[in-house]
């Protein structure tokens, strides 16, 4: 289906980003610190992404993508890091947060 690794990283993307808002979390206090890192944390990944999609070590397939590309990745791949390394964050400051709750 056209889009299913957009609809995947939606859908991973959902909760934790809802719950980004909560009280205990409140990663949007710190929205230009997350998105420097997740930046220095994708940036990377994109170049190394895009050498070897070049080099055709993998390819994308186009019955799942969207069709929409820049330099040769489809925009899915693009948000693919972003979105994971927003995750890891979400995840990191949550466990953070009921560590400090133990007695």
């Amino acid at each position: 289906m056209k889009g299913e690794y957009l609809i995947l990283l939606a859908a991973i993307l959902l909760f934790p980003l809802a719950l980004s808002f909560d009280r205990n979390v409140r990663l949007y206090k710190h929205a230009g610190s997350l998105l420097k890192v997740l930046l220095i944390v994708s940036v990377p990944f994109w170049i190394w992404d895009l050498l070897v999609t070049a080099r055709g070590h993998w390819a994308f397939n186009e019955q799942y993508v969207l069709g929409i590309t820049l330099l040769g990745m489809p925009v899915e791949e693009w948000l693919f890091f972003p979105v994971v390394a927003f995750i890891s964050i979400f995840t990191w400051e949550s466990v953070k947060y009921f560590i400090r709750r133990r007695p």
